[in-house]
């Protein structure tokens, strides 16, 4: 019988399949150069450089006890319409965290196919039943509920890959029928959707029916945190004492709070950028549904370049940098085995020769 050591080595060695290496290789790729145009963020507003959030980091950084950062979590919360918000140190940690201290072994946990890997393992930390459903078929999820009982939907309100909306209000129709509770990640939504960016949820008109929202400030906020918000005034303080990540995990810097305080303010006066972002995900949308593209998200600004397998991807990932185009790759286990993809994240400072740029890549891919 093999011991420990030899299953840990042979676990390592299955993992060098040629399949996986063919993976690495699509997933690594060759760094853009400087003339590229880099959708490979999720910037969406291109503020990673603005000088007022990074003058408010330098700041921190050279005296953290007098950086005069206001109070960020209550800020959020207004900001989001809740009624309280915690920074954790990433989304997936805010994900994590929110499961584990709302649900357990006696409360389901419907998370969408699509959604982002975390709500899955938020519900294996949390040791609670876990049950995925179709995020585009409201239907299956309610027959699921029917099936295993009401608990805790877990859903991302635009899907990370695909760009793809969850139908939110319907959702919130089957979680109040079915006794339900309905948590959204919005780290895709948030900064772009909504008044001054508030969110999909707000836009929508949903913030009293979703008592709970998550978020990655990687994404429009071009930080390094986390965000949960809750219609409970008292959550946060629960949360801080029992949710593992809260627990365990270091507090974030002085200089990333300041950070996210400044992008806070860049954001909610940024309407000009979002429409900006509209404009182009109206010209490039409307350009790919022409070509014969059916997927990418109606009105997002993430646009998904199927590949294929991995070896496809290659080909795809080589038309792109031919063009000057870099995008972020995805398969397995990020997508389903054989549906690898190319992610462009479009942002509000492309010009309009590099929108030409990208549409005409595409259109190429499209005709091989």
């Amino acid at each position: 019988m093999a011991t420990v050591a030899e299953r840990v080595q042979q676990r390592i060695d299955r993992g060098r399949t040629a399949q996986r290496r063919e993976a690495q290789r699509f997933l690594r790729g060759n760094n853009p150069g400087t003339a590229d145009i880099r959708l490979s963020t999720s910037d969406y507003l291109a503020l990673a450089q603005d000088s007022r959030i990074t003058a408010a980091m330098i700041a921190a950084l050279r005296d953290p006890d007098q950086s005069g950062t206001r109070p960020l979590a209550p800020r959020l919360a207004r900001y989001t319409h809740a009624a309280a918000a915690v920074v954790c140190q990433s989304g997936w940690e805010a994900n994590i965290g929110l499961l584990q201290a709302i649900t357990g072994p006696d409360i389901p946990v419907h998370v969408a196919e699509c959604a982002h890997m975390s709500w899955r393992q938020a519900a294996v930390t949390a040791t609670a039943p876990l049950h995925l459903f179709d995020d585009h078929d409201p239907g299956q999820l309610a027959e699921h509920i029917r099936t295993h009982g009401p608990g805790v939907i877990a859903v991302d309100a635009i899907d990370n890959t695909t760009g793809i909306r969850s139908p939110l209000t319907d959702l919130c129709d089957i979680a109040e029928a079915t006794g339900s509770v309905l948590v959204v990640d919005e780290s895709h939504s948030l900064g772009v959707d909504g008044p001054h960016g508030a969110g999909a949820v707000v836009a929508l008109g949903l913030t009293q029916r979703i008592p709970f929202r998550t978020a990655s400030l990687a994404k429009a906020f071009a930080g390094r945190a986390g965000l949960v918000t809750a219609l409970d005034p008292d959550f946060a303080r629960y949360f801080e004492s029992v949710a593992y990540p809260a627990i365990f995990s270091s507090a974030l810097r002085s200089h990333d709070i300041a950070g996210l305080a400044a992008t806070l303010d860049v954001i909610q006066a940024a309407d000009t950028r979002r429409a900006r972002l509209r404009e182009i995900t109206h010209t490039v949308g409307n350009a790919l549904t022409h070509i014969g593209f059916d997927s990418a998200g109606p009105g997002s600004h993430i646009v998904s370049i199927p590949a294929g397998t991995e070896t496809d991807g290659l080909a795809v990932r080589a038309v792109l940098a031919a063009h000057g185009v870099a995008g972020t790759p995805f398969c397995s286990p990020a997508t389903p085995r054989g549906r690898a993809l190319i992610r462009l994240s479009l942002h509000a400072a492309l010009t309009a020769g590099q929108i030409e740029r990208i549409i005409d890549a595409c259109e190429r891919i499209h005709r091989r």
